[in-house]
């Protein structure tokens, strides 16, 4: 075969059914082996950047692996962000780089770029071949390392000539990478360990993270028996939410910054924290040396870099969740003497005494939209659907997070770690082509969706029906709320003019545009959007100032979060923007 040859066949035996890219001169030997072919969907994009995130909604949706396929140069330049995006989030990512001639590489030939040198910080791992012969190992071995562990974005830079050399091709089952082998199965001491501090707990409570959804539907079933079984309140990440359903008993909301004040003063008094699948960072901690002081923390990951990392812990269990919450369920059923099952009153009654703050309590209005409020009425209008939802960055993307009940895993798309706007345009049309039958919902910004609106094309081009829904302020949102908590109401830059009119973007597109500017109208327009078979961009105007709380303010604890209540008099009143205008 040639080497294009073998990059079809290799997609094909490792089971990837749909690839995002962009042609160009380095990967044009691919293009030519795509157009005579079907093994395989190639699905164009409109730029790099956006067949990224396309695969990240693709693979997160679906728990398979992503694959993008670009060209040298700029074309591998523009997909380090989709790449530093799966790095941090933890998506099984395959990106295929066309690169120069063998022969050139290193003289600034055209289209050239040190592609493997600039990707290597932003992906798990990656490669240069430099010969036919090595090409089939490499293509398996990317998937093998994309998938296995924890899961990430890998990257293969092929040279033009190799795409046209030919040699042997030789199935996956002919290779064995015998240099990573990622521990599965948890220590048993340590998970004996771990359930013996839970049998003790008085004040408990499960923190868990997006390590659960990727190590699939068994992980999140056996999670909701464990906390069934204990009796104890579970919070999540905002990567997790839908590993444990929204509507459960025990559910507490979402934690971290932007996180419900039941959730995050149960993380700072707890007695025994249960970390899966989560790692501990910033957005969640808050100021390190004031994180849950008073705990013990059991910590189940994959990825033993992770552990004690930003938190010491006391019980680490390296190994994949849904092997090590079996063995402890094993554990827990075997215990001779149970827990009395009233010892954990006095928590909840705390924890109810929490929630009756009603942290994610706004004011509505009869007269304008508030972004809350808008939220409220896609879930209620959609929560019977298969629906998936993914979002840009931002405001809208806390929003999202506090007011969408998520009851399934794998429903929820968003950029956590890096935080890049212009992620759900492209993901959401991502998900939409592993999905032909569902309902998929970008729920953006007015300033993030404008990163990577071009999208719009493809989803047109490829009869992808997905919905753009945009809270629509008028301003960066979230940029704007912390300047006028933080910075003195002085709003630099952070008010967009010049907003295209959405509705007569989305016609110019060939798609629909919905405007909606009053509550009253609004579960009519929704309405109107899930019916229409065919892209929409949603123009919902909401409140120009609204805050996004409770938050934790940058370097505070978890008990010194800002609630509604609370911040009134910081978050409302006259700002000036940078051009000296007072804005109310």
């Amino acid at each position: 075969m040639t080497g294009a040859e073998m990059v079809i066949e290799a997609l094909a035996d490792n089971g990837v059914d749909t690839v995002f890219g962009y042609p160009g001169g380095a990967v044009l030997p691919i293009y030519d082996e795509i157009f005579q072919q079907d093994k395989v969907n190639h699905v164009l994009v409109r730029h790099e950047q956006g067949a990224g995130h396309a695969a990240e909604g693709y693979a997160r949706s679906t728990g398979r692996p992503g694959v993008m396929l670009v060209t040298s140069g700029p074309g591998a330049t523009n997909a380090v962000t989709p790449l530093q995006d799966a790095l941090m989030d933890s998506i099984p990512l395959v990106c295929l780089t066309g690169q120069v001639p063998t022969g050139l590489i290193g003289s600034d030939a055209f289209q050239e770029a040190d592609t493997v040198g600039i990707t290597r910080p932003c992906t798990k791992h990656n490669w240069l071949v430099s010969s036919v012969d090595e090409l089939p190992r490499i293509l398996h071995e990317a998937f093998y390392v994309a998938t296995h562990g924890r899961p990430g974005p890998v990257l293969i830079d092929i040279p033009k000539d190799v795409q046209f050399a030919t040699g042997m091709y030789y199935p996956p089952e002919h290779y064995e990478l015998k240099s990573y082998k990622p521990r599965v199965e948890g220590e048993e001491d340590a998970i004996a360990a771990a359930v013996q501090l839970m049998v003790g707990a008085k004040k408990p409570v499960f923190y868990t993270g997006g390590g659960v959804i990727n190590s699939g539907p068994k992980a999140s079933q056996l999670l909701r028996k464990l906390v069934a079984e204990t009796g104890f309140p579970i919070t999540s990440t905002l990567m997790g939410l839908g590993a444990y359903p929204a509507s459960g008993e025990n559910w507490l909301g979402m934690l971290g910054m932007h996180g419900t004040y039941e959730a995050n003063m149960a993380m700072h008094d707890c007695d025994v924290m249960v970390c899966v699948g989560a790692r501990f960072d910033d957005r969640i901690t808050g100021r390190l040396d004031a994180f849950s002081p008073n705990s013990k923390k059991i910590h189940i990951d994959i990825d033993p870099s992770s552990i004690n990392k930003n938190v010491r812990v006391d019980v680490p269990i390296i190994g994949d969740v849904a092997n090590v919450l079996e063995r402890m369920l094993v554990l827990w059923d075997a215990i001779a003497e149970k827990p009395e099952e009233d010892r954990l009153n006095n928590w909840w009654s705390q924890i109810e005494r929490w929630r009756s703050r009603q942290s994610l309590a706004y004011k509505p209005s009869k007269d304008v939209i508030m972004p809350q409020y808008a939220i409220e009425r896609l879930y209620a209008l959609t929560r019977d659907r298969k629906t998936y939802i993914t979002t840009e960055v931002g405001q809208h993307q806390m929003w999202a997070a506090q007011f969408y009940g998520f009851e399934e895993p794998n429903r929820w798309m968003t950029s956590g770690g890096l935080g890049t706007m212009g992620y759900g345009l492209p993901a959401a049309f991502g998900v939409q082509m592993a999905h032909p039958d569902a309902l998929v919902i970008d729920i953006a910004g007015d300033a993030s969706v404008l990163m990577t609106i071009q999208e719009m094309s493809a989803a047109v081009q490829h009869r992808a029906p997905i919905k753009i829904f945009i809270l629509n302020n008028q301003y960066m949102g979230m940029v704007r709320q912390w300047q006028q908590l933080l910075h003195g109401n002085r709003l630099s830059h952070s008010y967009t003019e010049a907003l295209p009119d959405f509705v007569k973007l989305a016609e110019a597109y060939g798609g629909v545009g919905i405007k909606c500017e009053k509550p009253d109208e609004l579960d009519d327009a929704i309405q109107h959007m899930i019916d229409t078979d065919a892209p929409v961009i949603f123009d919902c105007r909401v409140a120009n100032l609204a805050n996004c709380f409770p938050m934790i303010p940058s370097g505070k604890a978890h008990n010194e979060m800002l609630l509604p209540d609370e911040a009134t008099d910081e978050a409302v009143g006259s700002a000036i923007d940078e051009k000296g205008r007072q804005l109310v």
